[in-house]
């Protein structure tokens, strides 16, 4: 069963229980059609060479290996650091700033460097 309010040849859903009307974006929340998420592909850019290092400051002694001078594309990003956080087998994060960065805790440097050179990005440090 559907509702519709039409307003001189505008058609806008007003109530449907139809579920396939209901699905939401997981980001935005708005129904799909209606979706204001910016379109982002998770494609990998050409060339890469990230950063690694190892940081300890502020963090009360813990030890974090941090990957930068990553592309700033928030999907992208996203999936690299649930791929490198299941290869390590820890929790981290990633932060868009100037470029984007991934942290990961523990001291996991070498597993991040094979990874990352079997998915055809280049490192340094």
């Amino acid at each position: 069963m559907s509702i519709k309010n039409i307003n001189s040849s505008n058609e806008v859903l007003v109530y449907s229980t139809d579920p396939a009307h209901n699905k939401k974006c997981p980001r935005c929340k708005y129904l799909m059609p209606e979706c204001r998420c910016p379109k982002e592909s998770a494609k990998t850019p050409h060339h890469i060479t990230a950063v690694l290092r190892i940081e300890k400051s502020g963090r009360k002694g813990k030890t974090v290996t941090v990957i930068d001078h990553l592309p700033k594309q928030e999907f992208y990003l996203k999936d690299l650091a649930k791929k490198i956080k299941i290869k390590c087998g820890s929790g981290g994060t990633y932060r868009l700033q100037e470029f984007g960065v991934i942290e990961i805790q523990g001291e996991h440097r070498e597993i991040i460097r094979l990874f990352l050179n079997a998915e055809g990005i280049e490192c340094k440090g």
